[in-house]
């Protein structure tokens, strides 16, 4: 039985993936650079908005990318958080190639307890929750039911038929230390099967088991992953911080990501 706030989550991001697709067929985007040169549109602001709105009634705070900067002295004690991309692979969004997501994560002591990655052009909705276990389910957003389709969701891993040793790794962000893994992959394992996919939908795909790992050497910020790692870790795998060797923590900080491996 799902915790409220988590099929509150849920009901956030769907909401949330509504008004991206509504901007996302107009193709009226309204694309800006921030600060650190990466694309917003206003599909990304009107999904802030509409995921803050909702989650506003669990009496939690906020950490999103779009939403306003928050000193650490002032989140370092809180004991929970939300963590939230409202489009995560803005690129992919811009590109229209459906390769993005809505990502909410709910945080508790820095670790994640349960988390929403919803990828609206492709319909694929993935949740998880401590204690609870990880699930995918693929839904028609104008004729989904909450409280029934929820239930039809398939557990994760799925079922794998194909055997050889596959990477996921980042559409955008290849970099020499990924390639460089990749080739020790292929000593280990002979045959190596190399899937480019954009957003968190690279920690998914190790989730449902269609991958066997993500390495991602290049950089990435807490509300990239927290989701990801939700419906990674109670699907029995763990997101390690390639510079600490641990599970990944939350609510640093240090906001930037170190190398991680999904696996």
């Amino acid at each position: 039985m799902l915790h409220k706030n988590t099929k509150l989550a849920i009901e956030a991001a769907l909401e949330a993936g509504k008004k991206i697709l509504e901007i996302y067929h107009s193709g009226d985007f309204n694309v800006e650079l921030k600060g650190d040169n990466s694309p917003l549109t206003k599909a990304d602001i009107a999904a802030h908005h509409i995921i803050k709105d909702i989650l506003v009634s669990t009496n939690i705070p906020l950490l999103s990318e779009e939403g306003k900067s928050i000193a650490y002295k002032d989140r370092k004690y809180w004991n929970q958080l939300w963590i939230v991309d409202p489009i995560d692979g803005t690129k992919e969004f811009i590109k229209r190639n459906g390769e993005f997501t809505v990502n909410i994560a709910l945080i508790e002591n820095q670790v994640p307890i349960a988390g929403v990655i919803f990828a609206p052009v492709l319909g694929d909705l993935y949740f998880s929750e401590t204690g609870v276990g990880s699930f995918k389910i693929n839904i028609d957003l104008e004729n989904f039911d909450l409280a029934k389709d929820l239930l039809k969701a398939d557990k994760l891993p799925l079922e794998r038929k194909d055997s050889t040793f596959t990477i996921v790794a980042s559409r955008s962000h290849m970099s020499p230390e990924t390639e460089d893994y990749v080739q020790e992959m292929r000593t280990l394992h002979g045959d190596v099967n190399l899937i480019s996919k954009g957003s968190s939908l690279k920690l998914c795909m190790v989730a449902e088991g269609t991958a066997n790992c993500y390495p991602r050497f290049a950089p990435t910020m807490e509300w990239d992953t927290a989701a990801g790692q939700a419906i990674c870790m109670y699907a029995g795998l763990d997101v390690m911080d390639w510079g600490t060797k641990n599970t990944m923590l939350y609510n640093r900080e240090e906001l930037l990501n170190n190398w991680f491996l999904v696996k």
